[in-house]
């Protein structure tokens, strides 16, 4: 999630829980430390696709944070101890402000490390857009008011019940995307269409109107499924040229980014380039992780040593507005097709 939803689910935790004691600075203390996970983004691992696999590794480790818990627990009351509330409280603030940035990250369609130095696929719920705001405000608002009125609350009422409503909101975010998927595979049997993997993610900044892609062979299928929707979805077709991915086949770069992304990525060729775009992420057609694998030479493609991310191209702010409109009207038109050809233009 983005670095204010953090900061403010981190404030709200520990305000919830030391508030009394720490009043104004537990929530400042909470936000620094819910943030801290993110701080790996500072690190090069010396290309494009290692950056953005690597990010969500180490930082997001249940287990790292966890042993990061314990010890800062251990230095805190070693050097500014307070018995006014016990060790076990202090852990407990601490451990869940980090423990619960990575897994909200897990609820997004980016892929997160849990589970590191274990490498299975990363965790990805994919139920909430990495900007919701309605997740955020009931948090920011708490966090406000507890600024303005020192949290002189007991309990901190106000903070409890900001988590337990974006909490709330989450479970509702992962209740659409069950609806979205379920009504993609039936239209799926109905056409007897056997997906190679089916991925959904919402659309952005709400849970509301949903992306649901299918893999299927050399082409993809993309449908938009709304919470209103009454008709089937309409599944567009759209080249996957998944051909291209047997030139890579000697690229360690591209093996890690199919682990990474669960195989959900798109190839093109752009001149004399050849271009692999994570499908997962962004909107269709306007997705912000697009690399330079390959270059054609003497009539065969040669993986590049070093994989370059494309500059990222943001969709028109007219899109948003289609969407906005598609969500309360289903019959309202959205040329997925010919957004997704934005991606064969000349970077």
């Amino acid at each position: 999630m983005d670095s204010l939803t953090q900061a403010v689910l981190g404030a709200s935790i520990q305000g919830a829980l030391l508030g009394r004691w720490q009043r104004r600075k537990a929530l400042l203390y909470g936000a620094l430390l819910g943030t801290v996970p993110d701080l790996d983004v500072l690190i090069d691992y010396g290309d494009a696709v290692a950056n953005m696999t690597q990010h969500r590794g180490f930082s997001h480790s249940l287990l790292v944070l966890s042993s990061l818990a314990v010890l800062l627990t251990w230095v805190i009351r070693r050097w500014q101890p307070n018995p006014a509330y016990s060790t076990r409280r202090l852990f407990l603030a601490i451990w869940l402000v980090l423990i619960t940035h990575p897994l909200l990250d897990a609820f997004t369609s980016y892929g997160t490390q849990l589970f590191w130095p274990l490498m299975p696929i990363p965790t990805t719920w994919s139920s909430i857009f990495i900007i919701d705001p309605l997740y955020t405000l009931p948090l920011l608002v708490a966090v406000i008011v507890g600024l303005l009125r020192d949290l002189r609350e007991r309990p901190q009422w106000l903070a409890i019940a900001a988590l337990c409503l974006s909490s709330l909101y989450l479970a509702f975010t992962v209740t659409g995307k069950w609806m979205a998927e379920q009504r993609v595979e039936q239209l799926l049997a109905q056409r007897g269409i056997q997906a190679e993997q089916l991925f959904s993610t919402p659309t952005p900044f709400n849970s509301l109107l949903w992306r649901v892609i299918v893999l299927d062979g050399e082409d993809y299928h993309e449908a938009l499924v709304g919470w209103l929707d009454h008709s089937p979805p309409l599944l567009e077709r759209i080249p996957r040229g998944a051909a291209l991915a047997k030139s890579l086949r000697k690229s360690p770069q591209h093996a890690r980014l199919s682990w990474f992304t669960h195989g959900v990525l798109r190839y093109d060729k752009i001149g004399e380039q050849l271009i692999v775009t994570d499908l997962r992420l962004g909107m269709t057609g306007y997705h912000p992780f697009r690399f330079i694998f390959a270059e054609r030479r003497d009539g065969r493609w040669q993986p590049l040593p070093k994989i370059e991310r494309l500059p990222f191209t943001r969709g028109e702010p007219e899109h948003l507005l289609v969407l906005w409109q598609r969500i309360w009207d289903e019959r309202e038109p959205v040329q997925l097709l010919s957004w997704a050809q934005a991606l064969t233009h000349k970077p």
